[in-house]
């Protein structure tokens, strides 16, 4: 099974965080991508789909992502049976908008009929956790060979 992990990021740490579990996952056939290089029509249900996504502003999607997401919006296109998990990237001190970037992800996923599947990862950076650290340890427990509908 194919691995593909998109990430979007402001600065560059959603980057280094889909680095890290990509290294995680080195046993399985990984490939990485910046959403903004990555077209909604390319993703297959075949392929297991981790997101990692910073939040930008007042909540909003990083620069990097937007492209992306306007495309899937645009375009609509059927994603049942794509499974995918989600690592985001915010600080708390934000309050309401923490990890809104990655939750807009999720949320745009699921409107078009994929399946969101493992714990939804959330870093703090206001935290002593290294989000490369925090996010080895997640996509250790990725249930990436369950079968639509077997987790939630």
């Amino acid at each position: 099974m194919r691995v593909v992990i998109l990430f979007g990021s402001e600065m560059g740490t959603a980057e280094l965080t889909a680095e890290a579990i990509a290294d995680e996952l080195a046993t399985h056939d990984v490939s990485l991508y910046d959403m903004f290089d990555f077209h909604p029509a390319d993703l297959d249900a075949d392929d297991f789909h981790i997101v990692v996504c910073s939040t930008y502003g007042d909540g909003e999607l990083p620069t990097g992502a937007e492209p992306f997401f306007k495309i899937l919006d645009a375009t609509a296109p059927d994603l049942t049976g794509l499974r995918f998990a989600v690592f985001g990237l915010g600080d708390i001190i934000y309050g309401d908008t923490f990890n809104r970037g990655g939750e807009i992800c999720a949320e745009k996923l699921v409107a078009r009929g994929a399946v969101q599947v493992g714990e939804h990862a959330r870093h703090d950076s206001s935290t002593d956790i290294k989000p490369g650290e925090m996010a080895r340890e997640w996509a250790a427990t990725l249930p990436l060979h369950e079968p639509v509908g077997a987790s939630a």
